[in-house]
């Protein structure tokens, strides 16, 4: 097999496609042959050892990926060779062949394209648990998604719409507000360009979003959570902009809001049951078209360099894909 190897994290440019043992499973564990997989932020913050979980070199990364079993290990019943899955967590994406628990499976039904399994299961699972479980979003509500033409932003878009929200979408540039108008936004605001307190005030007649989903942190954070309507709440998904904001409490009293976190990971860990009914209701939904991945380019495996230099910078619209031929 071949894969991406890290043997130093020091950035994406001390990677390097190598030659290794094609590995054999365990107990619990199914080897995969790799059809795509899909860069997520931590991705990159893991080869630069600025992630909160640093596996011990030398790794091969990539988090989030899809394609077909090709072994089984003893005491796997539930997966047979031959089937299409998709896996988030554990790493060894970036290759041709990884090997991974059981645990971390979500079988595709037919018609599951490979390229959109790779797009989905962090960005729709992360986005579920954000909008209908912590936030519990009721129908005719109105939700504002910042960082909006993202991976996680385009996923919020179409499920709060496919939930019958209003959903106003702020990105930082006419084209990303463009592509989530496309998607099925309300509204749409270039935070780049004009104040987002007045363009929230002035969508919202005055009364603010009933929810907020951030994925973005840094400099926005305060003055949109000013912004919250009445028993507004406020979700934290990642702090993509690079600095983890400080709010001042004394706001959610003044606006009777709550500031809720969004741990997708620990939630699938914690709550094994409520996690696999949520993916069966989003493969429903994308099944019915209602939800699919937006791919904003298509790579070779062997082109993960250059996708992390995409990435970097912040001009992806959706989720770069890498596939093997």
């Amino acid at each position: 097999m071949k894969a991406w190897l890290c043997e130093n994290p020091i950035g994406p440019e001390a990677l390097e496609w190598k030659d290794l043992p094609t590995p054999e499973p365990k107990a619990g564990e199914v080897r995969i042959a790799i059809k795509a997989a899909s860069l997520n932020f931590p991705d990159l913050l893991i080869v630069q050892n600025k992630y909160q979980a640093k596996p011990t070199p030398p790794f091969v990364p990539g988090s989030e990926y899809a394609g077909v079993i090709e072994a089984v290990g003893d005491g796997v019943t539930n997966f047979k060779v031959g089937d299409a899955v998709a896996a988030f967590g554990g790493g060894g994406g970036f290759g041709t062949h990884v090997v991974a628990k059981t645990s971390l499976l979500m079988p595709l039904p037919k018609g599951f394209a490979f390229d959109d399994a790779a797009a989905f299961l962090c960005t729709y699972g992360t986005t579920w648990h954000a909008l209908m479980d912590r936030g519990a979003l009721k129908a005719g509500e109105t939700v504002l998604v910042l960082g909006a033409a993202g991976g996680v932003g385009t996923a919020a878009i179409q499920i709060a719409k496919a939930a019958g929200a209003k959903v106003i979408a702020a990105a930082s540039s006419d084209e990303k507000c463009a592509l989530c108008k496309e998607l099925g936004a309300d509204a749409t605001i270039n935070y780049a360009k004009s104040n987002i307190r007045d363009e929230i005030k002035a969508l919202t007649d005055g009364k603010g979003p009933d929810i907020v989903y951030d994925p973005v942190g840094g400099d926005l954070a305060e003055p949109v959570f000013r912004s919250i309507g009445w028993r507004g709440r406020y979700l934290v998904i990642g702090f993509a902009q690079g600095t983890i904001p400080a709010i001042p409490l004394n706001l959610t009293l003044l606006k009777g809001a709550s500031i809720v976190g969004v741990f997708w990971g620990e939630f699938a860990r914690r709550e094994p049951k409520n996690h696999v009914q949520a993916l069966a209701d989003l493969a429903a939904w994308y099944a019915q078209g209602k939800i699919k991945p937006v791919i904003d380019t298509r790579l070779p495996m062997t082109g993960l360099k250059d996708a992390f230099t995409r990435m970097g910078s912040r001009q992806v619209r959706g989720k770069l894909v890498l596939v093997n031929e």
